[in-house]
């Protein structure tokens, strides 16, 4: 499986997000961030700066999910992806 074009197959993770002062956010105030990180699982060919097994901060408004092979994935644009781990 690989995207065409400027296009990131990822796999979203679900971190668990603490405050400076060591309080647990529920997933309801998680989601209130713009922001949502992932692993890069295959890029296109027109992608430059991100590679595979990047880890990645993404808009959580981009893109498409999708169910291949019974797993979940979303796919984004280079344009999306805001910060390179």
């Amino acid at each position: 499986m690989k995207p065409v074009g400027k296009y990131i197959l990822i796999r979203a993770i679900e971190e668990e997000i603490k405050t400076k002062s060591g309080l647990i956010l529920s997933n309801e105030d998680a989601n209130s961030f713009r922001y949502k990180k992932g692993e890069v699982v295959q890029t296109g060919d027109g992608v430059q700066e991100i590679k595979s097994k990047d880890s990645i901060y993404y808009d959580r408004h981009a893109g498409h999910s999708m169910l291949i092979h019974n797993e979940s994935y979303t796919i984004i644009t280079e344009r999306d992806v805001v910060v390179v781990l």
